[in-house]
């Protein structure tokens, strides 16, 4: 089970997931964004500047501002993406 699938099935109590989430949509630039719900879980209200890294056409934005976390990153780095929600989730496990 991957990180974020694991940290999701954490959070699902009953509730959470009725008003909460994960959002994964395409960009037209082309690329995908990711949107990770953050309220009610033990991540609510940490934050995170924007980071960016570019390699050509490989590319990478993440960024919290306490209710979500947020990635944008082009069409073949999205496991990549993922990774760096899974590795601020480990650093602010509670």
């Amino acid at each position: 089970m991957s990180a974020v699938t694991a940290w999701y099935a954490s959070q699902c109590d009953g509730d959470w997931e009725h008003e909460h989430g994960i959002r994964i949509e395409t960009l037209d630039n082309p690329g995908w964004s990711v949107e990770i719900d953050l309220e009610e879980t033990g991540l609510s209200g940490i934050t995170l500047d924007r980071t960016a890294a570019a390699d050509g056409d490989s590319w990478i934005q993440a960024w919290s501002d306490g209710s979500a976390f947020h990635l944008r990153c082009g069409p073949a780095d999205l496991g990549r993406a993922l990774e760096r929600f899974r590795d601020f989730a480990a650093l602010h496990a509670p």
